[in-house]
């Protein structure tokens, strides 16, 4: 058994565990343009952060009164990100990093994402993360999207893991709120700096402001650790 007991631990996928967001960024800003919206910014792309990609599309949808089908809107826009996706999307160097501290010492280990399986599997494989997290769950294969709890009670059920016994690392309010409302722990890592003050992220048991800047392996390995002794000794 790992030396963190029946820990499990839980990645979202785009900006917590890889800097994917600027390919979406750039896939949405095509997709809108191709249907008469010219003008996506980066600023309005960052309060999808954290929403499924099908969520967001619905959201396009009645905001710019968009002709198209979700479903249509929906593939050409995973298609343009897959294609950006299978050649530039980098893992961050300390999550990197905490997956192999973390794998080393048996820690079953998970990715709960709104991207489609395509895009997770994609970006897992590119990374060389795969061989590490072998366990991938979707939005697209549970009932509700972030917020609702769904996407993570389906990876603790594939792991065989007790939600209390979860850690989740999210970057967007919507997933820490997810995480809150599965009944697990969660180290946030703001991909939006100015969300900070989300009330998503008022429930995360660790928040780092400073985002990525700010999270190293080790110091949140440790935090696992004294999270795991303390039950210890309470139990």
């Amino acid at each position: 058994m790992s030396t963190l007991g029946t820990l499990a631990v839980i990645f979202d996928l785009d900006g917590t565990l890889v800097d994917s967001e600027p390919n979406y960024y750039e896939a949405s800003r095509q997709t809108l343009a191709e249907h008469g919206v010219p003008d996506f910014t980066w600023a309005e792309h960052e309060s999808y952060v954290g929403i499924s990609t099908r969520e967001t599309v619905e959201t396009w949808r009645a905001r710019y009164r968009l002709g198209a089908p979700v479903d249509e809107l929906l593939a050409v826009t995973n298609r343009r990100y897959l294609e950006l996706a299978r050649t530039r999307t980098p893992a961050y160097p300390q999550m990197r990093k905490f997956v192999e501290l973390l794998a080393a010492d048996g820690v079953p280990l998970a990715v709960a994402s709104g991207s489609s399986p395509e895009a997770i599997d994609a970006i897992l494989a590119g990374t060389g993360l795969d061989a590490l997290v072998r366990t991938a769950v979707s939005a697209d294969e549970v009932a509700h999207g972030k917020p609702a709890p769904d996407v993570f009670l389906e990876a603790a059920r594939r792991l065989g893991a007790d939600p209390a016994d979860c850690v989740v690392l999210e970057d967007a309010a919507p997933g820490a709120a997810a995480a809150h409302a599965a009944g697990m722990r969660c180290i946030a890592i703001p991909y939006v700096a100015a969300q900070a003050d989300a009330p998503g992220f008022a429930t995360a048991a660790l928040l780092l402001r400073g985002g990525q800047a700010e999270f190293t392996a080790q110091s949140a390995y440790s935090w696992l650790m004294e999270g795991h002794r303390r039950g210890t000794r309470d139990g």
